[in-house]
């Protein structure tokens, strides 16, 4: 296996090997862990969630991760999940070919992956319940009682057998982000109480996990929970996720980084007050830095609906010559946000958003400047 993980040198030397994209700010750093330093990172990250669980897909990704880190970035996100674990497979491929031929180091990219939802393995197999019922269940991995909708689970045990997977999908002695996969889900089944005790046993294995040098950060990756209205049934609370960790391991908690989607369409992230720290509300962007936390961006291309359709005036205001840039651009600029996550299947993917990557960022006055109603 791989060993090492990112780190400040190493990202810093990843970042002054591509002077172009350096100079034009698509490397920002994340003042977030005082002990190593703050990593440099690419504005643009590389999503690996669509496509077919096939040998077919499985080539492209695995071509397309591997031009993305030679040619500017270092952001790399998947989750066990994803393509019935293929795509871990593929960044993993992508990795070692790159780590055996010397074009990188390990230290030089961050690796995030994401645990909760009961995933197949290659395949959907014939009876998908049974598969789930026997791996999991009867195994003692994932207490049937914890289990929410039937494929959705944060038990520790269950969370200890998912990051094994994953550090062997990838190869990787130690992954950077370990993220609990839409813990909103659980929300729909059991009581707020509930929940935040279940989250907090996450959480202590979790800070085990980064003891034994298996992985360095965790996070929460979400869809709804963060952009909720906070009256609603599956509304997330940052504050109160903050506390589990701190009640755990005080201020050197490593519960660093969370995901959420933010895009031209789903504009919570910024424009949305629904977070708290201390009484006061902010949006998730505005208390990320409250709480030390780094921010990152899924569905910047929502699927593929902003790539085509938007107002020919916002790519003036953005700079950009296409719709699918523009959506990018707009959130690769988002004040306080770390990284966009982009989806990238296919090498020409990669070559067609990196062009983006040697343009700035919206300066911030202007890209606030696309909330205001004058």
């Amino acid at each position: 296996m791989i060993s090492g993980f990112a780190t400040n040198a190493g990202t810093l030397r990843y970042r002054d090997r591509f002077p172009q994209l350096k100079s034009a700010g698509h490397f920002r750093q994340s003042g977030f862990v005082p002990e190593a330093g703050s990593l440099w990172l690419s504005s643009i990250g590389i999503g690996t969630y669509l496509g077919e669980a096939d040998e077919e897909a499985d080539r492209h990704y695995t071509e397309a991760i591997a031009f993305a880190v030679q040619n500017g970035i270092n952001v790399l996100d998947t989750a066990i999940n994803y393509r019935n674990q293929r795509s871990e497979r593929n960044l993993g491929a992508a990795l070692r070919g790159l780590i055996n031929s010397g074009e990188i180091s390990r230290d030089e990219v961050l690796i995030c992956t994401k645990a909760g939802y009961t995933p197949f393995d290659g395949v959907v197999p014939a009876d998908p319940a049974a598969y789930l019922r026997k791996e999991y269940v009867e195994s003692g991995l994932a207490p049937m009682n914890e289990i929410a909708g039937g494929m959705h689970c944060i038990a520790p045990s269950y969370l200890a057998d998912q990051m094994e997977r994953s550090r062997r999908n990838t190869g990787l002695k130690t992954l950077d982000v370990f993220y609990v996969h839409n813990p909103e889900t659980q929300l729909g089944h059991i009581s707020d109480e509930l929940f935040y005790e279940r989250l907090r046993q996450a959480f202590e294995f979790l800070e085990g996990a980064v003891r034994d040098k298996k992985i360095r950060w965790y996070g929460a990756a979400t869809w709804s929970g963060f952009r909720a209205n906070p009256a609603e049934r599956g509304y997330l609370s940052l504050e109160k996720m903050v506390h589990c960790a701190k009640a755990i391991a005080g201020d050197d908690h490593h519960f660093r980084f969370v995901q959420l989607p933010f895009n031209l369409a789903m504009l919570e992230a910024h424009a949305y007050g629904n977070q708290f720290c201390n009484g006061n509300a902010g949006s998730m962007l505005h208390q990320v830095v409250e709480f030390g936390i780094a921010a990152v961006a899924s569905g910047t291309l929502y699927q593929g609906n902003l790539a085509h359709g938007l107002p020919p005036q916002l790519k003036a205001t953005l700079g950009t010559d296409s719709d699918a840039e523009a959506a990018i651009q707009f959130g690769r600029s988002a004040t306080n946000l770390t990284a966009a996550l982009v989806g990238m299947g296919r090498k020409e993917h990669v070559q067609a958003n990196l062009k983006l990557a040697e343009r700035a960022p919206v300066p911030r006055e202007r890209w606030e400047g696309l909330f205001s109603s004058k």
